[in-house]
């Protein structure tokens, strides 16, 4: 064989293995639509990456969609927020390892003119049943969410059981529901951090806060290798360490909307 053409063959394979190891380092996390539409990984990914050369593609579907996803083993790692759900993720074996990451609330937003009065609610149970009671309409995101999770869990505790022409269940995202919501004058529950970066506010405003069973915690899961020894466990560790990591802390600290910070770091 031509020296010319060896020299040729192998720095194509050289090229070949050098793009091949950099097309390895990276991970797929599947999480939440909130942590994307507030603009969080815009933020801090970077940081990650430049800290470990590791890239985070990022699946944002709703909570219950991102356990599904990574239940299959079509995601190397899960940050989600629905605590009881990520337990039970654990004890059912698809994820060896779960951590407190941050945390902000959920909201109740509304029209301006609040017709169900529920800024006078002394707290979610409250608020919630009087949206019923006047039967204004209510966008729910209807998608097996973390935050439609909550949802319910807080028409539960109301003793309410949403039904009729006045609440709407759309199976979409926070941003859409919102979007609904603005077009529709209606009533919605959402984390505070899709609140604040939503643009298309038109007549709502936020009406009910404060309440101690809104607290929205996330946490980071790492996958199982028995289950799935295909996906890259070294790779999703190193994302999962360094989220719990004063750096990683930091960098959640950090993220600030209109000089509001979104999430409150609270690593254990």
């Amino acid at each position: 064989m031509p020296k010319t053409l060896k020299l040729m063959l192998a720095g194509a394979a050289a090229m070949g293995l050098t793009l091949s190891a950099y097309a390895a380092d990276y991970i797929t996390l599947a999480s939440t639509t909130s942590t994307e539409n507030s603009g969080l990984f815009d933020s801090i990914l970077p940081k990650f990456e430049d800290a470990t050369g590791i890239e985070v593609r990022v699946v944002a579907v709703g909570t219950g969609q991102a356990f599904e996803i990574a239940r299959r083993g079509d995601a190397d790692s899960l940050l989600v927020h629905d605590t009881a759900g990520e337990q039970r993720f654990v004890e059912n074996g698809y994820a060896s390892e779960r951590a407190d990451v941050m945390y902000n609330d959920f909201v109740l937003i509304g029209p301006a003119g609040d017709p169900a009065a529920i800024g006078k609610a002394k707290n979610a149970a409250e608020a919630f049943s009087a949206i019923a009671s006047a039967e204004t309409p209510f966008t729910s995101r209807g998608d097996d969410s973390g935050t439609n999770r909550a949802e319910l869990r807080r028409w539960q505790s109301a003793g309410v059981e949403p039904e009729g022409d006045w609440y709407r269940e759309l199976g979409s995202g926070m941003g859409p529901t919102l979007n609904t919501a603005a077009a529709m004058d209606a009533y919605v529950m959402s984390d505070r951090a899709t609140w604040v970066a939503f643009g298309n506010r038109q007549n709502l405003t936020l009406l009910f806060e404060g309440d101690k069973v809104l607290f929205n915690q996330y946490g980071s899961l790492l996958l199982s290798e028995e289950k799935h020894p295909h996906l890259k466990h070294d790779l999703a560790r190193q994302w999962h360490n360094w989220l719990l990591s004063e750096e990683g802390q930091q960098a959640i600290a950090d993220f600030k909307v209109d000089g509001q910070q979104l999430f409150f770091p609270n690593a254990k």
